[in-house]
């Protein structure tokens, strides 16, 4: 490796033009020694690098808004930036393998390290828990409900493009149905479609006064709609869950009313305890509660809240009245953890709302840029020889 100090000159050994203060937004949101890195390079001359750009854990590449964001960057300060993308969006990445590679001018590339870093980081993480949770349970449609967890606009739409990333790979690995769409009308393109979807909460049970009752303002405002109607707000999950299907049986019949469970996990649904859920298991999945699990996956399978046992101790009760096409939606911590789980146990879901894919450690979304060429000399510091390419 060279360790020749690099030139204050461009590749070409002419004086690099002068680029001007970064843009205000830019400005104000990257790393101040960066600012000061572009303004020390615009006093002693432009040079060409090349930086890579890794994770230190496996992640599923999902580039496209980073990219987008950098390329329209470059037209607007009139440069060029050649990136060498080595995993195509949906790829796996493995730990400490460049995503890319990124060309250009030191004077316009310094300040946008920051920015750039915020856009791929977490869409990679995040791309990673959709695949998985979509791969293990291959035939259960996702609903991406993440728009309430997220810190703002912009952290909304990087994760909606993110499950679809991870649903995209599901679906060419495991011919998984994957997400089918998602809660928000503003990415509802990422899943491909033209509206958002999604019909009632919590709060509009409340005001109605009962479930029934919810379900049938719901019905009359919308039609000509099929209807997903939340069934735990009074911990009745199994009477209110017969009582709409047995007053909107049509709909039942045609197979376009779901019941959605959302029981939080300070209670079992309603007719659970431990020793039901075991039981409950034990008709359907014997085996899934006769190995060694730790306290987490033994909450998810016979716990109180939305567990495997009770998912199927919904559906026994639907299809004892006879209503087999009566939908079950589950939401409620439906992380790749918990999915995981409710695959070995093969609870009957037919739908998962889940905002879970969102990164639980921030830390592991923490994307890293290194310089590794500088005028075409290669220089990183000492331990990140790795980056260079093979």
């Amino acid at each position: 490796m060279d360790n020749a100090s690099p030139k204050p000159r461009n590749d070409k050994g002419e004086a690099g033009p002068a680029a001007g203060p970064a843009s205000p937004q830019i400005a104000d949101w990257s790393d101040q020694y960066f600012l000061k890195t572009k303004a020390t390079v615009e006093k002693f001359g432009d040079c060409t690098v090349t930086y890579a750009i890794f994770m230190r854990r496996p992640v599923v590449s999902a580039p496209r808004l980073a990219l987008d964001w950098l390329q329209k960057i470059a037209r607007e300060r009139d440069t060029e930036f050649k990136i060498d993308l080595v995993y195509d969006e949906g790829r796996w990445v493995g730990a400490g393998e460049p995503i890319m590679y990124i060309t250009g001018s030191f004077v316009h590339l310094a300040d946008l390290e920051t920015l750039l870093l915020m856009k791929l980081g977490p869409a990679c993480v995040a791309a990673f828990n959709a695949f998985t949770m979509c791969a293990d349970l291959p035939k259960i449609a996702f609903l991406a409900m993440d728009a309430r967890h997220c810190a703002g606009l912009e952290m909304a739409e990087i994760m909606a493009y993110a499950a679809s990333v991870g649903s995209d790979r599901a679906r060419r690995k495991v011919n998984a149905v994957g997400f089918v769409g998602n809660a928000t009308q503003a990415t509802a393109h990422y899943f491909g479609q033209e509206k958002a979807l999604g019909t009632m909460p919590h709060a509009l049970i409340g005001y109605a006064g009962s479930t029934l009752r919810a379900a049938e303002m719901f019905s009359e405002t919308f039609p000509d709609e099929a209807m997903t109607v939340l069934v735990d707000y009074f911990g009745r999950e199994v009477t209110d869950a017969l009582t709409v299907a047995r007053r909107f049986a049509a709909l039942a019949s045609q197979g376009r009313l779901s019941v959605r469970i959302d029981t939080p996990g300070s209670r079992f649904i309603e007719g659970l305890d431990p020793p039901a859920s075991y039981a409950v298991l034990d008709r359907h999945v014997p085996n899934v509660i006769r190995g060694y699990r730790s306290e987490a996956e033994l909450r998810h399978l016979v716990g109180a809240g939305v567990s495997a046992a009770a998912i199927w101790h919904l559906r026994d009760a639907l299809d004892r009245e006879g209503f087999h096409k009566v939908k079950i939606v589950a939401s409620s911590g439906f992380d790749p953890a918990k999915c995981k789980v409710m695959a070995e146990a093969k609870v009957p879901i037919d739908v998962v709302g889940t905002g879970s894919f969102l990164p639980q450690r921030w830390t592991e979304t923490y994307a890293t840029a290194d310089i590794i060429e500088y005028n075409g000399v290669k220089r990183v510091k000492v331990g990140r020889e790795f980056l260079f390419r093979k």
